[in-house]
C-alpha cells in the first residue's frame, strides 16, 4: 500500500474517521492562517500596530507550515494502519 492513495483513506471505518479528523485540522489551520494574515495586513496600516501585525504574520506562517506536516502525518498513520503484515515482519527482524 502506498502513501497518498485514495484507497488508503477509504479502507476502513477507522481510516475514514482518521482522515476526516485530519482534514478538519487542515481546514482549521487554513482558516487560522488566513485570519491572522488578514489581521496582520490591516494592522500594517497603523504604525502603532506594525509589530503586532508582524507577529500575526509569523504565527500565520507557522500555521501554513503545519498543513503539509498534518497531511504527511495523516498519510503515514493511514499507511501503518493497513500494513499490519509488513509491520509485523519488521518487528521480527
Amino acid at each position: 500500500m502506498k502513501l497518498f492513495r485514495h484507497e488508503t483513506r477509504q479502507a476502513s471505518e477507522e481510516s475514514r474517521r482518521l482522515y476526516a479528523l485530519f482534514e478538519l485540522f487542515h481546514t482549521l489551520a487554513d482558516f487560522g492562517a488566513a485570519t491572522l494574515f488578514i489581521m496582520g495586513s490591516i494592522m500594517f496600516f497603523s504604525e502603532q500596530w506594525v509589530t503586532f501585525g508582524t507577529w500575526l504574520f509569523l504565527i500565520g506562517s507557522f500555521l501554513f507550515a503545519l498543513k503539509p506536516s498534518l497531511r504527511l502525518w495523516c498519510e503515514i498513520r493511514l499507511y501503518r494502519m493497513h500494513n499490519y503484515d509488513e509491520l509485523a515482519d519488521r518487528g521480527q527482524e
